[in-house]
């Protein structure tokens, strides 16, 4: 299809074209990322090497399609509403099921998930409120850079099981990143929410 024949669909057909521009590879990668999910979740579970091992390369390769959609989609120009919400809800999933599985384990405190967990429910609802007055708010750099943190640390963190011998620096620096990504996290979902408000409230602004 050239570039006519496309805008003429466009113009008689423009959610369905909007929705086979959709169905790209950048988006296919972030539904990829949250199908290895569960496969992380099983495999940490049961707490040996072997394992732990592999919840780790599943978990950073999840997080990997993080980077990797993003950078396919801005190069491609396949940037589509769907991507703007299914890939932080994709990295929601992800961290979140980190983080309460480290809970689980003992290697991350309660109230740093829940605070973690519960400020990506609060942005989450807010983005769908923003959703249904018709915009969409893309991640900002603060919430990347959050999101780095809270994978490197859970990287870290879960790490202690396979290398003993560098367990304290491991701890150290895993829980060093997750405090980081914390402020990160508060900081950016203030943003989220004054952005959010003054689109759907400009007068109290």
């Amino acid at each position: 299809m050239n570039q006519a024949d496309m805008i003429k669909a466009k113009a008689a057909h423009p959610r369905l074209l909007e929705g086979e521009s959709s169905l790209n590879l950048p988006n296919s990668l972030t539904l990829l990322r949250i199908l290895l999910i569960p496969v992380f979740v099983w495999l940490y579970l049961e707490q040996t090497p072997e394992r732990i091992f592999w919840a780790t390369l599943v978990f950073g390769a999840a997080a990997f399609t993080d980077f990797l959609d993003g950078y396919l989609a801005r190069r491609s120009g396949q940037i589509t509403n769907l991507g703007k919400l299914l890939d932080p809800v994709a990295d929601k999933l992800l961290v979140a099921s980190g983080l309460i599985l480290l809970v689980h384990v003992q290697q991350v405190a309660v109230w740093l998930a829940i605070v973690m967990i519960a400020r990506e429910l609060i942005i989450t609802g807010a983005r769908a409120v923003a959703a249904r007055e018709g915009f969409i708010v893309p991640a900002d750099s603060l919430g990347k850079f959050k999101v780095v943190g809270q994978i490197g640390g859970i990287l870290c963190l879960m790490l202690q099981g396979t290398w003993p011998d560098v367990q304290i620096i491991l701890s150290s620096v895993g829980i060093l990143l997750l405090y980081m990504a914390l402020v990160f996290s508060l900081v950016s979902g203030w943003r989220y929410l004054v952005l959010i408000f003054k689109k759907i409230s400009p007068q109290y602004w």
